[in-house]
């Protein structure tokens, strides 16, 4: 999946608003009506950033936001909550939660675009979906790949599974969270299946010299040396 903003806001019209507001400056956008579909469309790729109505159905916004921080994958994905309660008290709570900026309802289209441009400015998230780390390139919006400024076939999977280290360079995950992030939590999928494409990912590097960057961390599972 290309690089998005998540939406989760249970209230229809609020959430057309908010899809025609942000498209229209550049972003692309999906939608959740409540946390527990929000926490399914994570597992299919991270968004640049979500921004979450506090009263939602069923889990709300703030323990939403407490289990997305909860999850080391996702510590530093932008998180704006939108709300109409706009009690200071109601904000150290929210950012107690884990939340970088806080919109309160009516909000004015103008300046929700720019306090998300300057978080995604803040936090560092590719603003032109696009990824560069040691002579590797992903357009995440064409999903084409380039090493060394020429274009590398690569199949999907690897393509995600290079994507989600090259978001989190030098860090290492074990194969279990691999198969979350590039499988799927509700994907039923051996963790050996894991080394395999680990294996085919090198092999799409290899030709350029850049497969000794995939690194086996022994005892646990693989980072990107950057």
């Amino acid at each position: 999946m290309a690089p998005y903003i998540l939406i989760v806001e249970d209230e229809p019209d609020i959430r057309e608003l908010l899809n025609f507001t942000i498209s229209r400056a550049g972003y692309d956008i999906v939608e959740a009506e409540n946390a527990e579909d929000a926490l399914k469309l994570l597992d299919r790729g991270a968004p640049e950033l979500m921004i979450i109505d506090w009263m939602l159905p069923g889990m709300d916004g703030i323990d939403l936001a407490k289990q997305i921080r909860s999850d080391d994958i996702f510590s530093k994905l932008p998180i704006i909550m939108l709300t109409a309660r706009g009690e200071e008290i109601d904000k150290l709570r929210s950012f107690e939660a884990g939340v970088d900026d806080y919109v309160t309802k009516p909000f004015s289209p103008k300046e929700l675009t720019a306090r998300i441009k300057a978080l995604l400015r803040r936090t560092g998230q590719p603003e032109n979906h696009e990824l560069s780390v040691a002579g590797i390139k992903m357009d995440l919006t064409s999903h084409r790949l380039f090493v060394n400024d020429k274009e590398v076939a690569i199949g999907p999977t690897e393509f995600k599974l290079l994507e989600l280290f090259m978001r989190h360079p030098n860090r290492a995950f074990d194969r279990s969270q691999l198969l979350d992030r590039v499988w799927g939590r509700s994907v039923y999928v051996e963790e050996r299946t894991v080394d395999v494409h680990v294996l085919r990912l090198r092999k799409v590097l290899k030709p350029s010299g850049r497969d000794h960057i995939i690194e086996t961390v022994r005892g646990l599972g693989y980072r990107l040396a950057s």
